[in-house]
């Protein structure tokens, strides 16, 4: 901070804001703290307010992080500039009577700053408008075995809904209008539909409802639909929850598949839409069973299954003997957080998650990531 304003030494004016700067970060933290220990129990707004705090907490640690690397290369310099300065005093004939230590060039901090600020700008701009920037990615397959009378069939994929996140009615009443405006046979939800209460979900029943397609509604829950991140009173509270959740799948008109299929049928020809329950490896619930939910799927049939996690991809399903052709998944998020610049995408979460967006080929089945 005292390189980036004035290049010698501190002064008043950048006391106020290196003292400012570190004042925020600490309530902050604090405040981070405080909303994290004192739970997230039914029918509060903990989880708002832990949301805010953590982006805005985001907000500034990100871009420090960006800047600190590239002053801490700077700094391995002064240090070793320093060192071999000491050396030849020590060593030398002549002697120098300044400080080893250069002091940080106010060029660096300054292009650290400008760097930095890319990503402040982009996260800034994704907790205030970037979250309703919704776009429609098309993906065309082809499948030998896929009967002729499907030929054509259209999907709409949407996928980790987290109600209670909303705020802009308006925004996600033109996310719904983008959704019908493709007007595919069938609208799939891939989990999620909630971050904890069935009850966030109450405001956003009339917009929900309005998704419209002609060969059914179909969804399945995520891992934050079984209200194990809060605290209830009561485990008859927490089933309740459940049961609520249920209700609102119906209200909003989609057939919400717990390890079971439904089976569509063109012309006596047969396209099995698999649902299951959340499954991925510990911590996360292992509710999951393709086994329960491929029963009566016969040979040569086409698959496709529904899967909120991508890891169970490769945990299980794309050698299971029954062929799934189709996988669809969310989860990821991308980590809220990545970079997609033609055609190129990166984001931290491939780093636990090496399927985490876009479509994916393994031993001939296919995984989209939405």
């Amino acid at each position: 901070m005292y390189t980036l304003f004035k290049p010698l030494r501190p002064s008043p004016k950048t006391d106020f804001f290196y003292w400012l700067y570190r004042g925020i970060t600490a309530a902050l933290v604090v405040a981070f703290i405080f909303v994290a220990a004192s739970g997230s129990g039914p029918g509060n707004s903990n989880q708002r307010a832990f949301s805010n705090v953590f982006g805005v907490l985001l907000l500034l640690l990100i871009p420090k992080m960006v800047i600190s690397r590239g002053l801490l290369f700077e700094d391995v310099f002064r240090i070793i500039s320093a060192s071999v300065e000491y050396c030849m005093n020590l060593f030398g004939d002549q002697k120098s009577e300044h400080h080893y230590l250069p002091e940080r060039r106010k060029f660096i901090s300054q292009l650290g700053f400008i760097i930095a600020s890319i990503p402040f700008a982009s996260i800034l701009y994704g907790i205030v408008k970037g979250k309703h920037n919704y776009t429609i990615h098309k993906q065309d397959l082809y499948f030998a075995d896929l009967p002729d009378e499907f030929d054509g069939f259209t999907i709409s994929q949407i996928s980790d809904v987290h109600s209670g996140s909303f705020e802009n009615k308006k925004a996600v009443a033109h996310g719904i209008d983008l959704i019908n405006e493709q007007n595919s046979d069938i609208v799939l939800f891939t989990g999620d539909l909630v971050n904890n209460m069935a009850s966030e979900m109450n405001p956003w029943v009339e917009v929900f409802e309005k998704i419209k397609a002609p060969l059914g509604k179909f969804s399945i829950l995520g891992n934050h639909n079984y209200g194990d991140y809060v605290q209830w009173p009561s485990s008859e509270a927490k089933a309740k929850n459940m049961e609520d959740l249920y209700r609102i799948h119906e209200q909003i008109g989609f057939d919400l598949l717990r390890n079971e299929r439904r089976v569509l049928e063109r012309n006596g020809k047969k396209l099995n839409l698999i649902g299951v329950e959340n499954r991925d490896a510990p911590p996360f619930p292992q509710h999951g069973d393709l086994s329960k939910a491929t029963q009566g799927v016969e040979p040569g049939e086409f698959n496709v299954l529904m899967s909120h996690d991508p890891s169970h991809f490769d945990l299980e399903v794309k050698a299971y003997e029954k062929p799934m052709h189709l996988t669809l998944s969310g989860h990821t998020h991308g980590m809220q957080f990545g970079i997609e610049i033609a055609g190129w995408k990166w984001s931290p979460v491939k780093y636990r998650y090496p399927k985490w967006a876009g479509l994916y080929e393994e031993m001939g089945r296919y995984l989209y990531v939405n």
